[in-house]
């Protein structure tokens, strides 16, 4: 099942998230037009060694099981273009999102 919601940031930007339950698990991620937050399935050492040209801006939370906690949690890893924004390990998920817009 999949369900996709949109989602309010402090400063009144919207953002979309998406949550999919797989078997045994559920993978949460929420994105804007210029990068995305994503449950501890994202591979950012992937992101910044492979795909290192795409420069993709994107971070990673761990232990999240809510689009909102998604939100809430600090960062455990973001890839190097992510961290050219300001955006940084530690940073709460929806002041992240903010920084993506």
């Amino acid at each position: 099942m999949m369900r996709i919601v949109p989602l309010t940031l402090a400063n009144g930007e919207t953002v979309i998230g998406m949550e999919a339950k797989l078997p045994k698990t559920t993978l949460l991620a929420i994105m804007t037009d210029k990068g995305y937050i994503m449950c501890g399935a994202l591979d950012v050492a992937l992101l910044n060694t492979k795909l290192q040209a795409r420069e993709i801006i994107a971070g990673r939370a761990v232990g999240v099981r809510t689009l909102e906690e998604l939100m809430e949690a600090p960062l455990e890893s973001v890839t190097t273009s992510a961290e050219k924004l300001g955006i940084y390990a530690g940073m709460q998920g929806s002041a992240a999102l903010e920084l993506m817009l």
